[in-house]
């Protein structure tokens, strides 16, 4: 009777370390097993066998999401211009962001390489007659950073991860929504955007910096027209502003255009400048498609709406 209890107990014991076994590799199975093909930005099917150890990114809104998503150890290239996060610039660098080296590329082995609609011409065909893995991301606006962010989750086996920033982002993306969505035409401020002020650039109604000034209770008094165009100041001071936003970090230009914004004396007769609104944002935060972009449009209502 005790030798037979005995027996059962070790059994049962068995049984529960080959259950908690099994559940172990089918999570681990879960997390890492890919779909064998995964449609990217450029509408190219992209397949995948196994998460990728060696990524190179070439573009610096790529570098960021796979810094966000935690795969900082796997990137082993980026590009000139990919500075955030700091670690990012620890990394090996492979040419500019429209010119990569190809040679250096290969050389670094990569299992997988993030790129852009830049890149589609003569880049991403040059890299596959290398047998290289390529996948493009060309997020034009909120939704399609977010669709990137899911991309590279998966192409990476960071799914979970992806899943969890695209959430978060998507709360507080929904939170600005809730507090500027209802407000009428007349309670939203004409805002100009300075990307450059010699000569003057501005950004038109399909850049991704319109639908932040837009989500942000205000209104680009540029948005009927498209790109980075120049415009002139007279025009400038005919849809007279309420607010001007103009983008910092230019390297040693520094603030120029916000000092620019201030100083000119013909800009002194517009409502933003009689109201002192005035305001500096970070250009690579604004306009790099990538996690930092929620920040951008905290920092657009601040600016349009303080009192939100």
């Amino acid at each position: 009777m005790l030798k037979t209890a005995k027996y059962l107990l070790v059994w049962l014991l068995f049984l529960a370390v080959l259950s908690v076994s099994l559940l172990a590799c089918e999570a681990d199975e879960t997390k890492t097993n890919l779909p064998a093909e995964i449609i990217d930005q450029l509408g190219r099917t992209v397949k995948l066998e196994k998460p990728p150890e060696r990524i190179i990114s070439l573009a610096p809104s790529n570098t960021e999401i796979l810094f966000a998503l935690r795969l900082g150890e796997r990137v082993v290239g980026v590009t000139e211009y990919c500075d955030f996060p700091p670690q990012a610039k620890e990394k090996e660098v492979v040419g500019g962001f429209s010119t990569p080296d190809i040679e250096k590329i290969v050389s670094l082995s990569p299992d997988l390489i993030l790129a852009t609609s830049m890149h589609q011409k003569s880049v991403i065909p040059e890299l596959e007659r290398h047998n290289l893995t390529v996948l493009a991301l060309v997020p034009k606006t909120l939704a399609d950073i977010l669709e990137s962010i899911t991309l590279i989750g998966r192409a990476s086996g960071h799914v979970d991860e992806a899943k969890e920033l695209v959430e978060k982002m998507q709360a507080r993306i929904d939170r600005v929504k809730s507090l500027t969505a209802g407000l009428p035409p007349q309670d939203r401020p004409t805002v100009f955007y300075i990307v450059w002020h010699d000569p003057l650039y501005t950004v038109g109604g399909d850049q991704l910096h319109n639908e932040v000034i837009e989500l942000a209770g205000g209104e680009n008094i540029f948005g009927d027209i498209s790109g980075f165009p120049t415009v002139d100041l007279e025009v400038i001071l005919e849809r007279n502003p309420g607010v001007i936003v103009t983008s910092g970090g230019h390297g040693s230009a520094e603030n120029s255009p916000l000092k620019w914004a201030t100083s000119e004396p013909r800009l002194k007769v517009t409502e933003a400048l009689k109201r002192g609104s005035v305001y500096e944002i970070d250009a690579e935060t604004i306009g790099r498609p990538g996690p930092r972009i929620i920040e951008a449009i905290e920092a657009m209502l601040r600016f349009i709406h303080p009192e939100l």
